[in-house]
């Protein structure tokens, strides 16, 4: 079964890791797909893996966190397909040299603050506008464990000030959007093996006993965009609000 047969969903950092397998999940499940990737090269070559199995992609290169390049890309997605049903913001990341509050450089804050939260003020601000106009649709956004925690290990001031941003703003936006019927949750995933974390976890970047609280094992990368399918989906038409946790029980362990 096709569960987005008909609709059109944009997802951000589309080229790599989570992004990309959501976006390779959501075209097999009949979505039309906007790849909106800062990378040209692997948003490029997201957009051919998908046309190669039989679905349909648009590439466009986009920095989040430029107004510009934020309108461009949902105007890409309604001037290809007609419309847009589904906005997946799953750019983010931390940053280096993030840390304690007392000791990290300010410039660092910003440059997070920009990436993670201000990207995604961006995308909602102009994708909501289109939802609204086709009736509704969902909004899933990208939060992360950190969010959650009230001693994460090791400290990631500016990325966990980043993330419970966007804890709230989603929670604002899923009450303020409710009567358009415009759907607003997010995802806060625990440690994924990406290429990107893969690295990490090559310098012993990342402590062990974090690794070890995931009781059921470190996840992949299909793991959160199996749900993010959801969210995407009519299956998730009475969610929103909601910070769902695909962390294999670590914030609970």
């Amino acid at each position: 079964m096709q569960r987005l047969a008909g609709k059109v969903a944009l997802i951000t950092g589309a080229g790599a890791g989570i992004g990309r397998t959501a976006a390779l999940l959501f075209a097999a499940h009949g979505a039309q797909v906007v790849v909106a990737e800062w990378n040209e090269e692997t948003g490029r070559s997201a957009v051919r893996e998908i046309e190669e199995a039989g679905g349909t992609a648009v590439f466009v290169r986009t920095d989040t966190s430029e107004e510009s390049n934020a309108q461009a890309a949902v105007q890409l997605a309604v001037d290809t397909f007609g419309q847009l049903d589904v906005l997946y913001n799953n750019v983010g990341g931390t940053s280096p040299g993030d840390g304690p509050v007392t000791e990290v450089p300010v410039e660092v804050f910003w440059q997070t603050m920009k990436r993670d939260l201000f990207g995604t003020f961006l995308m909602c601000r102009y994708a909501i506008r289109q939802l609204a106009k086709t009736g509704g649709g969902s909004v899933i956004n990208t939060a992360s464990m950190v969010a959650l925690m009230g001693k994460p290990r090791p400290a990631q001031d500016c990325y966990t000030i980043a993330k419970g941003g966007i804890v709230s703003f989603t929670r604002s936006m899923a009450v303020q959007y409710a009567p358009q019927h415009i759907r607003v949750n997010a995802i806060a995933p625990g440690v994924t093996v990406t290429e990107r974390l893969v690295k990490r976890l090559d310098q012993g970047a990342i402590p062990q006993p974090l690794l070890d609280r995931h009781l059921l094992g470190l996840l992949d990368p299909e793991d959160v965009a199996a749900m993010a399918l959801y969210l995407a989906s009519d299956e998730s038409r009475r969610t929103t609000g909601q910070i769902i946790s695909v962390d294999s029980g670590m914030t609970m362990s």
